[in-house]
């Protein structure tokens, strides 16, 4: 997985699948969350780890981080939509 930030933006290339990736993740966000405002860029993973979904819905419940995911797979996009996690995070088709 390679993750890069930029002003309020998190891009993700590759498969998010390891506590090494949560944690890369994490330390993004932690360094631009005081935006209150994050777009997630998810280009190519076909899944999401249940410690990245929970760090994401802490930023939005308890940080009141406003998260807006662009995701470039079709089958994360309809895992997230199985997990009634589209409207929360709101994710759409890249």
């Amino acid at each position: 997985m390679e993750i890069s930030t930029s002003a309020n933006v998190i891009t993700i290339k590759g498969n998010i699948k390891s506590v090494k990736d949560f944690q890369e993740i994490k330390m993004s966000a932690d360094l631009i969350k005081g935006n209150k405002s994050l777009t997630i860029n998810i280009i190519d993973s076909l899944s999401i780890t249940s410690s990245v979904i929970g760090y994401f819905n802490k930023l939005i419940l308890k940080d009141k981080v406003n998260i807006q995911m662009n995701i470039g797979n079709a089958k994360l996009l309809e895992l997230l939509s199985d997990l009634n996690l589209t409207s929360v995070f709101k994710a759409r088709k890249a």
